[in-house]
């Protein structure tokens, strides 16, 4: 669990050139009252690809938005949050991997 509501899959440890730095999911869901968000910790602006087949939702920086899950194509979420664990892996080190 991070926090009340998310629950998460693997950790990262990043470090900005800023000097900041700290641990995170590798990505996650919570179940919100107004819908389910799925989290991609590289963020969803390079799966344009993938997003158009997944069927009805909304994006945030890294945040995926579905109002339930009927809406969506679940075999293209599997596949979507497997390729952001494999990108945000060679950017920080995903543990468990």
């Amino acid at each position: 669990m991070w926090g009340p509501s998310i629950v998460g899959f693997g950790r990262y440890h990043y470090r900005y050139a800023s000097g900041r730095e700290g641990d995170f999911l590798a990505t996650g869901f919570s179940p919100r009252k107004a819908n389910f968000s799925i989290y991609i910790m590289p963020g969803y602006q390079d799966y344009a690809g993938l997003l158009e087949d997944l069927g009805k939702h909304k994006c945030g920086k890294s945040c995926l938005y579905v109002n339930k899950l009927s809406d969506i194509d679940l075999t293209v979420l599997r596949h979507l949050i497997r390729t952001g664990l494999s990108d945000l892996n060679r950017i920080w080190p995903v543990t468990p991997h």
